[in-house]
């Protein structure tokens, strides 16, 4: 093989030829990846061998990053080596990495229904345009950059809709050689993310008189032209629940929280999967759907009395 490059090299013709198919922000993550995890280790390298890469994850493992980054790096390390080997410039084996298994359950941190209770009573007495947007969160289960990106033309009061088009994120480029962030306004994360959620009762009443004297084209955040960015609002939120002496919780735990007194409530797993935006329902049971004692129980009773 005469015209073999190094990795550093083919990560350059990889990322030229990606970035015309792939969204800006998965340009980033992508960029993010190679720059802090496959440059510093295989760069310099001419061909990478499966021995290599499994002593990578071990390293990974070490330093605390999760199975689920370290997969993510993967992905892109497998794209490159393939786009590579389509040009002649390596030579490609697929590599079979194994991960160590994983002892610790993922556990999602939800509020408790006092707690949600309390907080959206709070809001509907302390009204602010930011204080709506929790309120928001925690009755559509809408992700912080969704809500960030929402405009009062999103707001369909008479249709009881909330349209989810749009989504606002920060994201890590390199123009010249030169390192920066940039605020973007993108299509959301999916294409099941582009959806409609019906407005609850409560939250039409909340929004009723605002639609009739806002400007349609503002954002719902700042009730302005120019919209508030997620690291902001996440500040913001984090003040807020301690003001209210919450538990310490994300600002994704609303969509959890949202998501889990759905499923509490007896609606059927798909209708939970489309109104998150999930692009398969398989995600919307993974994370959710976790039986309880009574339903254990009531399990066993029951096929216990189908063998009597």
């Amino acid at each position: 093989m005469n015209n073999q490059k190094q990795i550093v090299e083919i990560i350059e013709l990889w990322k030229t030829n990606k970035k015309q198919y792939v969204k800006k922000s998965s340009f980033s993550a992508y960029t993010l990846l190679i720059e802090n995890h496959l440059l510093p280790v295989f760069g310099k390298n001419y061909t990478i061998q499966e021995i290599e890469v499994q002593a990578f994850v071990f390293q990974k493992l070490n330093t605390g990053l999760s199975q689920k980054t370290i997969k993510d790096i993967l992905i892109v390390l497998k794209m490159i080596m393939k786009f590579g080997a389509k040009n002649k410039w390596l030579v490609y084996t697929p590599f079979d990495i194994q991960f160590p298994t994983e002892r610790e359950k993922y556990t999602i941190e939800v509020l408790s229904r006092t707690d949600q209770k309390k907080i959206m009573n709070y809001i509907q007495e302390h009204f602010t345009f930011r204080n709506l947007g929790v309120y928001i969160c925690l009755s559509s289960g809408m992700r912080i950059g969704e809500v960030c990106a929402l405009t009062w033309e999103d707001i369909d009061t008479d249709s009881g809709i909330i349209k989810v088009n749009r989504t606002i994120q920060r994201i890590y480029v390199i123009e010249n050689g030169i390192r920066k962030t940039e605020l973007i306004l993108d299509t959301p994360k999916t294409k099941n993310s582009i959806r409609e959620i019906p407005i609850n009762k409560d939250l039409l009443r909340i929004l009723k008189p605002f639609k009739k004297i806002v400007n349609s084209s503002f954002y719902v955040l700042t009730n302005d032209a120019k919209p508030t960015e997620p690291r902001t609002y996440r500040t913001y939120y984090k003040n807020l629940m301690k003001e209210l002496n919450m538990p310490e919780l994300k600002f994704h735990g609303l969509r959890h929280s949202f998501a889990t007194r759905c499923i509490e409530s007896n609606c059927d797993y798909k209708t939970v999967s489309v109104l998150l935006g999930h692009s398969n329902i398989s995600t919307t049971l993974n994370l959710y759907v976790h039986p309880n004692m009574e339903q254990k129980k009531k399990a066993i009773e029951q096929m216990f009395k189908g063998l009597k």
